[in-house]
């Protein structure tokens, strides 16, 4: 069984934030498979190392190290001056420290692969293991997120945007291939690279975590998870409680919302009342998904693949969502989800409150299509496909 050097932006706990999640449940199914994994993780939480115990038993050797901060002049360096985009010593690294430990474990240890999680904090590491069969996992592509916020007048992210697209047409291309959540972020990648060897692999689900019970939902329920100190979610709730749950209550009196989810901001605490409940950080979204009604999404910004959407459709809970909410899900519209554009979700959850038949409809199909295709076994079983893809790829030229 192969040996794997992973080096990530961060480690895989607390498994309920997104970048964490998919490192978690993979290193956890591989290492099931007999995969050898040392974990070298970039960390940003003071609480980050007394947390492995949480994840140990995934891998042979861990090692965190604190992320330094970065300059807009380091950017702006490798920008302007193709040499210094790639570290080949520690000095001209962003993270000295994270070079010289992935040095380390190459000195000491025989990799049958490198696999990188992350973009800008990881991708610059590759000429110490540019000899090694080599993945990277950015998740998603920064540009096509920039994109859609600078569509929402966002006028940091329109500034931004030009220089994440020239970083994505080169941090990338080394690599045997990148490795992305959804299709939208796949093509945006190509397009800015042609070259690029870009695969598609979705995030899973625990479908024992995530499982329907028999809990009666309330039908008056409307639900929203997410992180709240991530900006697009926060934008969401404002669209969901200044326009499409006043646009229902008018039909609907008795129709309420929850926002369920850590950190909300001061805004968002303010607006709890008897038809708004802000519940900040739960130790488990499933009862929450379990007795709502109709999980609604109008995410407006964003890239990747939406977890709270796969859990919502595991949970058998009917999904109003924008089109951009399920990128990278396999729905179709009117079968396993309700999609419409955000000046349209209102009259969605109105039709969907006042249709049982059609929220049983939605709710059995999206159940059955997270079985079918999203789970963190078949996640494991696509990277085992490209681990021996890159590694018979790299033994046939010689490498």
């Amino acid at each position: 069984m192969r040996t794997i050097l992973l080096i990530s932006r961060c480690p895989p706990y607390p498994a309920h934030l997104g970048d964490r999640l998919i490192i978690w449940h993979l290193a956890r199914e591989l290492s099931k498979r007999g995969y050898i994994i040392d974990l070298l993780a970039l960390h940003d939480r003071a609480e980050d190392p007394q947390n492995i115990h949480h994840y140990r038993a995934f891998f042979r050797q861990i090692q965190l190290i604190r992320e330094p901060p970065r300059s807009s002049r380091d950017y702006l360096r490798r920008l302007l001056w193709p040499r210094a985009r790639f570290a080949a010593s520690p000095d001209a690294s962003f993270c000295p420290a994270l070079w010289r430990a992935i040095a380390k474990r190459l000195s000491r240890n025989d990799y049958d692969l490198v696999h990188c999680f992350g973009s800008v904090a990881v991708y610059e590491f590759l000429p110490i293991f540019a000899h090694l069969p080599k993945l990277i996992t950015p998740y998603e592509s920064y540009s096509l997120y920039l994109r859609s916020a600078a569509q929402q007048g966002d006028l940091r992210a329109r500034v931004a945007l030009p220089l994440a697209r020239r970083f994505e047409r080169f941090m990338f291309t080394p690599f045997d291939r990148a490795v992305v959540l959804s299709d939208v972020d796949a093509a945006m990648l190509r397009r800015l690279q042609p070259v690029l060897r870009v695969e598609v692999v979705p995030n899973g689900i625990d479908l024992a975590q995530f499982r329907p019970g028999a809990t009666n939902r309330n039908r008056n329920t409307l639900i929203f998870v997410g992180n709240f100190a991530y900006a697009p979610n926060q934008d969401a709730a404002r669209l969901l409680t200044a326009q499409v749950l006043p646009a229902v209550r008018a039909k609907l009196p008795e129709t309420r919302l929850q926002l369920v989810g850590a950190n909300p901001p001061g805004w968002m605490r303010a607006l709890a009342n008897e038809h708004i409940e802000v519940t900040g950080r739960v130790p488990d979204v499933a009862p929450y998904l379990a007795r709502a009604a109709v999980f609604v999404c109008p995410l407006r910004i964003g890239a990747g693949l939406k977890n709270k959407v796969l859990e919502a459709l595991a949970m058998g809970v009917a999904v109003v969502a924008t089109p951009l909410s399920v990128d990278g899900i396999a729905v179709r519209h009117q079968e396993s989800a309700w999609l419409a554009p955000g000046e349209q979700l209102a009259g969605a959850v109105i039709r969907l409150l006042g249709d049982a038949a059609l929220r049983a409809r939605l709710s059995q199909k999206g159940r059955e299509l997270i079985e079918d295709g999203y789970t963190w076994a078949r996640t494991a079983d696509a990277y085992e496909r490209l681990y021996s893809a890159v590694c018979a790829e790299t033994d046939a030229s010689g490498g």
